[in-house]
């Protein structure tokens, strides 16, 4: 049994492929270099996975997160085939005998990520096998223009060098046409194949609300809807907070986030997996690798990071197919909110070269000196010595490590952990002589709602200053609470090594890289002014802007977004028909004119004028003057 509908029958139980799947999987057969773009729930799995198991040898997968690796690895074992993948917390010998498993057993799939192809043992344990093809999954995490860059992922070409004569199927479910060139480039794919699957969903109703009572709206929807449904928010105390609430609404629900422990994770996934509990309410930690075909409501009580964000986390409804609908609730408050926590915090090519110069200051090292050896950095001691704001400088400081200045571990966020673990009856009778104690005891009543129930995490920092102190007695402090048994305490060391990779020459270094991260600030800045402009936009069908966003032409409207259903009710006269009148004068106009004519935003004139030119109901000159035909 040799081909890919008989394998998919087989293993997956499917008579027929999705879209696009067979041609994908016959490219990678055929040895040849692929990037696939099938929107989330567009099964990109089996394009790598089918002809894994057809060819001979062992397929490489490089995948960005262990909890996704694990329920790939999972499963395919559940299928029958043999799949591995590399932990971290793995041995030398470990490694080793792992390697030799896959050498002379009949695995077919290994998962790692792309932090261990870094490992020199790694690679020569890799050479030593035949490896079918290289899958990236994930594969828009190489583009600094994506939504979820990470500098690994740039790494991954390196590769090519000791697998020169084995193809390369590049993955990923949202990525725009920079970002997939992006891919390419990258991984040195000139003659490649494109697969891309559209955006448009049939069956996916895009609905934006603007409503100052949100809780009344979410629970209004609930009740309309009794079905699997997801709930986003943009932190992890907003999950049980909102969950606590809609329980207390009569409702059966559980919350998720990656602050939760692995036992408290699985629960909930499992709760809602099995519809005990049918509603979730999650940051976007939740997704990524779930396959629940039969979710009908995706609801965003706040608003997406980015498009890319926002169409994965909505493409999560409906993959049976059946109707399922996509709610954004939203209001002026929460637009302000977005500015402030997204693009207030891109930082400025000034910002950038400050905290460079500053960084080089805060280790003592004087102009034009190279230092060698690592350096001990706590991360909140400069933050506070230079009074600079944490969240844009870890900004920043992943700018510089992008761009080769510095290397710096990204565990210097790892935040230490707590739990109060004497019951609440009791604490509330404990007394201390120590007014320091009483008052961080009460602090973290306050701003922890679970924390007798779940470990949180806890910057010490942040902690002495609501307290006006030193983050070394709030420590001390903590440490004898967990010795009284009234709490349990993991302390984290936060400080790091960081290399600072070129000689001090401040703004002369940053100057030289100038020109791609201007280009890296544009694009952050104009996918947060996308997405409020989505949000904003309620006179363009939804799936139209989605589209026109991701480089796709359409001249119909979907029918079913809240733009729409509105137009449909109130006989909305319709932009094209206006752009026909105006034209209708036996003119010639520059789009520029008719943009300044028209009472509409140019995003959604330019939609209306591509769908005109390509019904071939208007033309467009040599000197791009527009005339109807």
């Amino acid at each position: 049994m040799n081909q890919p509908k008989e394998i998919l029958k087989k293993y997956w139980g499917h008579d027929s492929f999705r879209d696009l799947q067979e041609e994908i999987i016959q490219t990678v057969l055929d040895k040849k270099d692929t990037v696939a773009l099938l929107p989330t729930g567009g099964g990109k799995s089996v394009c790598y996975q089918i002809p894994g198991i057809i060819s001979e040898g062992v397929c490489l997968v490089i995948s960005p997160l262990i909890s996704l690796m694990k329920d790939q690895v999972e499963s395919l074992q559940k299928k029958g085939i043999q799949a591995i993948t590399l932990e971290s917390k793995l041995s030398t010998d470990d490694i080793v005998m792992l390697f030799d498993n896959l050498k002379y057993g009949n695995a077919k799939f290994l998962y790692i990520s792309p932090e261990r192809l870094q490992s020199s043992l790694i690679i020569q344990k890799l050479k030593e096998l035949n490896i079918s093809h290289i899958a990236v999954d994930e594969a828009h995490c190489i583009s600094e223009w994506g939504h979820d860059f990470r500098p690994s992922y740039r790494q991954i070409k390196n590769i090519r060098q000791f697998f020169p004569d084995t193809n390369i199927i590049a993955l990923t479910a949202t990525a725009t046409k920079k970002v997939i060139d992006d891919i390419k480039e990258n991984l040195e794919m000139p003659q490649t194949s494109v697969y891309k699957k559209s955006f448009y969903r049939d069956n996916l109703a895009y609905q934006v609300f603007t409503k100052e009572n949100k809780l009344e709206r979410l629970v209004q929807i609930l009740v309309k809807n009794p079905t699997p449904t997801i709930v986003y928010v943009n932190s992890r105390k907003k999950t049980e907070e909102l969950a606590k609430y809609i329980n207390s609404k009569g409702f059966k629900t559980v919350s998720y986030h990656g602050g939760m422990s692995a036992e408290d994770k699985l629960s909930s996934f499992n709760y809602w997996m099995s519809e005990e509990r049918p509603i979730i309410i999650a940051t976007n930690a939740f997704g990524m690798g779930i396959d629940k075909p039969n979710v009908r409501i995706v609801v965003h009580m706040d608003l997406p990071y980015s498009i890319e964000n926002y169409i994965q986390e909505a493409g999560r409804g409906g993959r049976d197919g059946n109707k399922a609908f996509s709610v954004v609730l939203q209001n002026e408050s929460d637009i302000l909110a977005f500015k402030k926590n997204t693009i207030d915090q891109i930082p400025s090519m000034d910002e950038i070269k400050d905290v460079h110069k500053k960084l080089y200051k805060f280790f003592h090292v004087a102009k034009g000196e190279k230092v060698e050896e690592s350096l001990d950095f706590n991360f909140q001691e400069f933050c506070d010595r230079y009074e600079l704001k944490p969240r844009k400088t870890v900004t920043i400081l992943g700018i510089l490590k992008n761009h080769g200045i510095i290397d710096l571990n990204q565990k210097f966020l790892r935040k230490s952990r707590l739990q109060i673990i004497m019951p609440s009856q009791q604490l509330m009778s404990f007394k201390s002589k120590n007014q320091l104690t009483m008052s961080l005891i009460e602090l973290l009543l306050r701003s922890y709602g679970n924390i007798f129930h779940h470990e949180v995490k806890i910057s010490e920092f942040i902690l002495s200053k609501k307290l006006k102190t030193t983050s070394t007695r709030v420590k001390k402090v903590l440490q004898k609470l967990d010795d009284k048994k009234v709490i349990k305490y993991k302390e984290v060391n936060s400080n790091q090594d960081l290399f600072l990779l070129l000689p001090r020459e401040d703004d002369k270094t940053i100057n030289r890289f100038a020109k791609n991260i201007k280009g890296y600030i544009h694009q952050q800045q104009k996918k947060a002014k996308d997405l409020i402009r989505f949000v904003q936009n309620d006179h363009v069908c939804r799936s139209q802007q989605i589209l026109y966003y991701f480089d796709e032409e359409t001249s119909a409207s979907c029918g079913m977004c809240d733009v729409c259903i509105r137009n449909k009710s109130t006989k909305t006269k319709d932009l094209s028909k206006q752009i026909i009148e105006f034209l209708g004068k036996e003119k010639l106009f520059s789009h520029t004119e008719i943009i300044e004519h028209l009472e509409a935003d140019e995003e959604s004139i330019l939609i209306h004028l591509r769908n005109l030119l390509k019904k071939d109901i208007i033309s467009i000159t040599e000197d791009n003057k527009l005339y109807m035909k």
